[in-house]
């Protein structure tokens, strides 16, 4: 048998010995840049995904039961009155689950909630069905 060369292409190897070999496979070494120790101020990794979640928190004024008639005969300048009183506070609901009541306040040109009162876990209770 004559040995391969560079110029020569080598014997293409029967289908009886492609069945018989393993898979080669290529292994190199590689050096991987070596990483100092760092030290957390504070909670990190799961807990940090948690503290940015954004979630939404609703503020309930009151309800109001109504005719269709007269939900249809509302127009731009009707008051719907609630059942809430003046003063009376306002729900807050993270989720549909009510977490804690505080007041209407304005703050610039908006509303706002000023939580009063933050609901133990046991008095938390889901939001009322709407209408």
């Amino acid at each position: 048998m004559a040995k391969n060369t560079a110029a020569e292409p080598a014997e293409a190897p029967t289908e009886q010995a492609d069945q018989n070999a393993p898979d080669a496979v290529e292994v190199q070494d590689v050096e991987l840049p070596e990483v100092a120790e760092t030290q957390s101020d504070g909670p990190g990794g799961q807990v940090d995904i948690v503290l940015e979640t954004i979630v939404p928190v609703s503020a309930s004024l009151g309800q109001a039961e109504m005719e269709v008639r007269e939900l249809l005969q509302l127009g731009p300048g009707s008051v719907i009155k609630v059942d809430r009183r003046v003063g009376e506070p306002v729900d807050l609901f993270l989720r549909g689950i009510k977490f804690a009541s505080g007041s209407l306040v304005v703050v610039g040109e908006q509303l706002g909630v000023k939580i009063k009162e933050i609901l133990p876990p046991a008095d938390r209770a889901p939001q009322p069905p709407s209408a």
